[in-house]
């Protein structure tokens, strides 16, 4: 039986690369002056990025093209060819990564072996990407994961909720939580004396407070539920602690890989929209229910806290589901960091500010100006509640 490669039997020009089902594309990032795309390898290769040019290539690795096919759609979209030596290199490069069919998962830390399906001049061996680091785990901080197989039991509760997630049954619910949080809003004076009063009862405190944590944790299952429902996968669910804060945690592994910006967008959402839809039921029984004067003020209580929870995790700033959010919407990934590169610059006149492309300049400046209302917004939110809580 041979065991000569299928690419240097035909010649580069006929070999018909494929990229192995695990590899993950990303859309157009945003990232400096830069345009970038993300590629990942869910089977636990790492991910990297890479520019338009060379993702037009990769993306077009089907198996179904060959390299002259390729070369032909890059030459009428860029206007220039490849030669053979920037084709080895490119297929060096995903080869030895283990990104093509075929090809062996390089082994974690080391260097990747020559992989069967490129062609023998393309086969020398490019190391690895370092794996990352596993966190340690403490007395005073770490993590532990819950389940053996997050992502089945990711998909077992979408089996059984997942129903909701269908605009006709989502809406009516979405309508309730904006009437709810309206009547936080009309009412807040009166859940702030109650917010006040409740942390003077240590028993009330202590079951609102688990409340609230439970409300994280149905948030972190929303975040995999709902990407699940997208067709991403959830890694880990598991706790984390930095003692004395104990969290429930859920990974979703391919957040940045899910088929639309609008669903990573829905999929940063759900945990703060979670929740909300919590506090429903509590907030019925607030309004309706014939309740003692302390538990009355204990569920006011719950629903004013448990708005600022949620509300507080769409502030669009690093790690919080608003950043995400924002991120998608501008298109950017570390959007931050880049925001803060840029706006330095352009305070200081560099010429370098200059050189950022019109998008750039537009989302930075954008995101910048958001970050600063959005303190803004939280500082004068602070001041009035401790005018209204302080005596005058």
């Amino acid at each position: 039986m041979s065991t000569t490669p299928p690419g240097a039997a035909r010649g580069l020009d006929d070999y018909r690369p494929e990229l192995r089902p695990q590899v993950l594309l990303s859309d157009a990032l945003l990232q400096g002056t830069a345009t970038v795309h993300l590629i990942k390898d869910t089977s636990g290769g790492g991910s990297f990025r890479v520019g338009p040019k060379e993702h037009f290539l990769i993306a077009r690795m089907d198996g179904s093209r060959s390299l002259t096919e390729i070369g032909e759609e890059y030459a009428r979209e860029y206007g220039r060819r490849l030669d053979g030596a920037r084709w080895q290199q490119i297929l060096r490069m995903l080869g030895t990564r283990g990104l093509l069919a075929g090809a062996p998962s390089p082994a974690p830390g080391s260097a990747a072996a020559p992989t069967a399906p490129v062609p023998a001049a393309a086969a020398a061996a490019v190391p690895a990407p370092a794996p990352a680091p596993v966190p340690g785990r403490g007395l005073l901080r770490g993590s532990v994961r819950l389940v053996a197989d997050a992502d089945a039991t990711t998909d077992r509760l979408h089996r059984a909720v997942g129903f909701l997630l269908s605009p006709g049954r989502l809406a009516p619910l979405l309508a309730l939580v904006l009437a709810m949080e309206a009547v936080v809003a009309v009412r807040s004076g009166e859940l702030l004396d109650a917010t006040a009063e409740l942390f003077t009862n240590p028993v009330l405190l202590v079951g609102i407070a688990t409340l609230l944590w439970f409300s994280t944790a149905l948030h972190e299952l929303a975040h995999g539920v709902v990407a699940r429902h997208h067709g991403g996968t959830v890694a880990e669910i598991g706790l984390r602690w930095r003692l004395p804060v104990i969290i429930m945690y859920c990974t979703v592994d391919n957040y940045l890989y899910l088929g639309s910006r609008w669903q990573r967008i829905q999929t940063a959402a759900a945990g703060a929209v979670m929740n909300l839809l919590f506090l429903l039921p509590f907030c019925a029984l607030w309004l309706f229910a014939p309740l003692d004067t302390a538990t009355h003020d204990a569920l006011g209580a719950l629903l004013l806290l448990g708005s600022v929870q949620a509300l507080a995790m769409l502030v669009p700033l690093p790690p919080l589901d608003g950043y995400r959010i924002a991120s998608q919407l501008c298109g950017a990934t570390e959007l931050a960091a880049s925001t803060l590169v840029y706006l330095r610059l352009a305070a200081r006149r560099d010429p370098a500010a200059a050189g950022y492309p019109r998008r750039a300049r537009t989302v930075y400046r954008a995101y910048g100006l958001s970050a600063v209302l959005t303190l803004a917004a939280v500082l004068a939110a602070a001041v009035a509640v401790a005018h209204h809580l302080l005596p005058t």
